[in-house]
């Protein structure tokens, strides 16, 4: 956990350790009395700090242990506080001086001794209590045992007369390890706990042993003991040589020495990392005679790794369909769906929803609601009720939360802070990853040592959590990447669970059960609505806080004295002028990093915010921005989803700035628009722009020139076309999405931009020049075309053009007019079309032709508009037909609407 700041399991150990050392520092060198007693704390502290690092990895602690591991971490958090409130006093009072040493000339008068000699005191006895507690108790830090036993053994032994939805992947896996190749084939099985991959594989196996010399399953968990994994392995094959004390190397060599002239069937069941398997492969010789491994994991990475490459080798596994999801569970408590009583078949499907389709859920729910007989319906409501909370205390649930908690564990302490973390957000939403590695670098999640770029570090960490299914893609580009997610119900009531023991994340949804319960909470998810907290709860502790829901009674700011991340949507709430939502008082919160509104029409803001030296992102949607915005150096995000947008002066002063949006230069001045050039440390830039007097092309273009690290630019014109005088000349070198709303044409300076991968514009014309520009960007993956009048020629693509070009998306609002030749678009593998039918049956060249040319073609996207019926059956008629003459139609994945 180097570097990381803050962490579920040690609190903010790493950050106060931080702040310890800067007292110890040279400019304290002359007070020697407070370094040597900060020294003997921040000694205390390591030592503690080491404990719950060792602490984190231990899978089941005695309850005092569990206790004092809390007090310490809870204590880290007091200390800090108290740290940052004498860091701010000293620093408030040497800016008004504007003397370097005065820090140090005030620490030397006796007023000033007193006050840091007695805040030193309160931590020093908070210290010498904690660890008088660990004495006292004699606690000791246990080694990390043995991993509870893993539910998933059942499925060894399930009857195949009883398994569902499994016939499609038994099959396929089947075929793969059928063929003819005489060679090794390893075949990865991956997806999430719980969806069935252990019985999969074991049905499997029994289906194919008979065609084999010998075979062995493989069981391999989070920790592999490797030796006793090879002994067993032996035993399986039949050797009955004792090799209780062997090496490693011995045993790898027995096990080869044993296969070598064999054909071999072996499942190696659950492997959680490559490194692993750069041990566990050198067991298995390539003896030419045909023999299979299945491995099944759930991280893909891992599953890549074993297949050495070959991806068409690798199965994911899919939750159960809603067919299949029924059947399981009804045939498991009814003996089928249609024995179940119809007062139960509502709660049915929501308790099938809860479940999303993970079989061992599924058959974790089914046990438990067979085993009862009276109060069918009030305890079926009840299952419901658990699944939704974090109370469920039946050890049926408890198996099913262990078989989920499994993938937690094996989390590294960075990314199970990370993965707790989505515990902020509200069920079902849909959650940006851009806005939430934002939140993790904010919240100090991520390491920030050795020059690291925390954003593309938390892009990694985000990256791991969807390689283990931990969270679930929602939008993906073209590059694969997840650019938003969701978290599975039963995920996040894990998360919750995790978070209340924790002391993580709190959520508060009903004042009357957590009265008294919430002595210092953390990070808080407010869910009240038309409520308010108790008064004896302290919010001064609370480091985050979220109101997703819209409740105007949150508590008065003046009691979030640390807070750090602040996030409030009030745009769904109906507020009188004279009644707004008070949060003025933000600008005083001085350890704020984050602060994210919505609904800023219900809201009155800080006119100044000055203060906020820490700011990283600020993003409003509303008009009111503060006057010192610029004045703040350590703002990476400014997003005003506000137009027009009326930025104050000074703009060129934000030189940290990555993410701006929106710049506005229809209502901008001249220096600001010399002062955008400044901001040469710029990733992302929404620009709207537009014919006005007052806009200095010369002056924008010579700015947007020397945004040197410029990723992403988004160019919009409100009431015009952007003007041809914008170019990108010399264009940004890293420049890799562009999108342009209203251009007359395509602009020449476009085909310079060989870096670009994205290009979405909405064009007036596209001449056959036009084409030919767009068509030779070598880097071009996604493009989206939007026409706002009838094209005065037919659209030709001719072959070998847009050569990697994958996503190509056009809208018209008048008849299309498109023709692929042979040999265009060859890695195209999503076409959508939308489109207006009005006038298609008197048009018989309306079709787009060519699209059996599109031969790597998987998905067909098509949107038909028009004011009759008739022609959007006769649109849709002859697309179906055009799609028909692809030789591969039979599978693509088709899907036309009308409307």
């Amino acid at each position: 956990m180097t570097g990381i700041m803050v962490s579920a399991s040690t609190g903010v150990m790493n950050s106060l350790l931080g702040k310890l050392a800067t007292l110890m520092g040279e400019e304290f060198a002359k007070l020697k009395n407070l370094r040597n007693e900060v020294k003997h704390i921040s000694d205390e502290l390591s030592s503690m700090k080491d404990a719950l690092e060792s602490l984190a990895d231990v899978d089941t602690l005695d309850k005092q242990t569990a206790s004092w591991r809390d007090a310490v971490r809870e204590m880290s958090y007091d200390i800090e506080d108290i740290i940052d409130d004498f860091m701010c006093k000293i620093g408030e009072k040497s800016k008004k001086t504007g003397f370097v040493h005065d820090t140090i000339q005030r620490l030397k008068t006796s007023r000033a001794r007193h006050q840091i000699a007695g805040q030193i005191g309160d931590i020093k006895k908070l210290v010498r209590e904690t660890s008088e507690r660990r004495e006292r108790y004699k606690i000791d830090v246990p080694k990390s045992g043995n991993v509870a036993v893993d539910q998933r053994v059942v499925a060894l032994y399930e009857n195949a007369s009883k398994l569902v939805g499994m016939e499609g992947p038994t099959n396929e896996l089947v075929r793969w390890l059928k063929d003819e190749e005489k060679n090794l084939k390893i075949v990865s099985v991956v997806g999430f706990g719980g969806l069935g991959k252990t019985t999969l594989a074991n049905q499997v196996y029994h289906k194919l042993e008979g065609e084999f010399q010998c075979g062995a399953f493989l069981p391999v968990s989070q920790k592999p003991n490797m030796p006793k994994l090879l002994r067993s392995l032996l035993t399986q094959l039949g050797c009955g040589q004792y090799f209780h004390d062997c090496e490693l190397n011995v045993l790898l060599d027995q096990v080869r020495e044993n296969l070598k002239n064999k054909r071999y069937l072996v499942i190696i069941d659950d492997l959680w990392d490559v490194s692993a398997w750069n041990i566990i492969k050198c067991t298995f010789p390539e003896n030419n005679l045909g023999s299979r491994l299945i491995v099944t994991t759930r991280i893909k990475t891992v599953a890549g790794a074993c297949c050495f490459g070959h991806h068409e080798h690798i199965l994911e596994m899919k939750p159960l369909s809603e067919e299949d999801s029924r059947k399981l569970f009804f045939g498991r408590i009814f003996g089928s769906e249609e024995a179940c009583p119809g007062q139960l078949r509502d709660v049915s499907v929501e308790i099938l929803k809860k479940c999303g389709g993970l079989p061992l859920a599924i058959i974790s729910i089914s046990s438990l609601l067979a085993s009862e007989s009276s109060n069918q319906k009030e305890r079926w409501k009840h299952v419901l009720n658990s699944l939704g909370s974090v109370s469920g205390t039946n050890l049926t649930l408890e198996a099913m939360r262990q078989i989920l908690n499994l993938s937690y564990k094996n989390l590294p302490h960075h990314l199970k802070t990370c993965f707790l973390y989505l515990g902020m957000f509200l069920e079902d939403s849909e959650i940006y990853r851009h806005e939430l590695v934002s939140l993790w670098v904010s919240e100090g999640f991520v390491s920030k040592e050795h020059g690291q770029n925390p954003k593309q570090t938390a892009i990694s960490y985000f990256n791991e959590l969807v390689n283990m299914s931990l969270v679930q893609p929602a939008q993906i580009d073209m590059h694969g990447s997840v650019l938003t997610c969701k978290v599975h119900d039963m995920l996040l009531d894990l998360i919750l669970y995790k978070s209340a023991e924790e002391n993580f994340i709190t959520v508060v949804d009903n004042p009357e059960a957590i009265t008294g319960q919430l002595q210092k909470p953390r990070r808080m998810l407010f869910n009240l609505d038309g409520a308010t907290l108790p008064r004896d709860v302290n919010m001064s502790q609370v480091r985050s806080f979220a109101n997703w829901t819209g409740s105007t009674n949150i508590p008065s700011l003046a009691e979030f004295k640390y807070l750090r991340v602040f996030i409030a949507d009030f745009s769904s709430c109906s507020v009188d002028d004279n009644r707004k939502i008070d949060l003025r008082g933000l600008c005083k919160l001085y350890q704020l990093r984050h602060i994210q509104i919505e609904g800023c029409d219900n809201c009155e803001l800080p006119m100044q915010i000055r203060g906020l030296q820490k700011l990283e992102t600020f993003d409003i949607d509303g008009s009111c921005i503060p006057m010192d915005i610029f004045h703040l150096p350590c703002l990476l995000s400014l997003h005003i989803f506000h137009l027009p947008c009326f930025l104050p002066e000074g703009i060129g002063k934000m030189t940290c700035l990555q993410r701006l949006r929106w710049f506005d230069t229809l209502h901008t001045s001249i220096d600001s628009i010399k002062g955008l050039g400044e901001l040469t440390n710029l990733r992302l830039l929404y620009l709207r722009t537009g014919f006005s007097e007052d806009v200095d092309m010369d002056v924008l273009n010579s700015s947007l020139g020397k945004l040197c690290n410029l990723d992403s630019l988004n160019v919009f014109s409100p009431d015009s076309w952007i003007p041809e005088a914008l170019t990108l000349s010399p264009p940004p070198p890293n420049l890799t999405g562009l999108s342009m709303m209203r251009i007359s044409q395509v602009p020449n300076w476009i085909g310079d931009l060989h870096n670009l991968q994205s290009l979405h514009i909405t064009v007036d014309k596209l001449a056959k020049d036009d084409v030919g520009i767009l068509a030779e960007l070598p880097a071009l993956m996604d493009l989206e075309l939007t026409f706002n009048r009838a094209l005065e020629e037919t659209i030709v693509i001719y072959g070998t053009t847009f050569a990697i070009l994958k996503r190509f998306v056009v809208y018209w609002t008048v008849m299309p007019q498109l023709t692929f030749q042979a040999g265009a678009m060859p890695k195209l593998q999503s076409l959508s079309l939308h489109l207006n039918a009005r006038g298609w049956k008197q048009d018989e060249s309306a079709t787009p032709t060519g699209i059996e040319h599109l031969l790597a073609l998987e998905r067909i996207s098509v949107g038909i508009g028009s004011d009759t019926e008739s022609e959007q059956r006769s649109a849709e008629s002859d697309i179906r037909s055009t799609i028909n003459m692809h030789p591969g139609h039979a599978h693509i994945k088709i899907d036309i609407q009308c409307y």
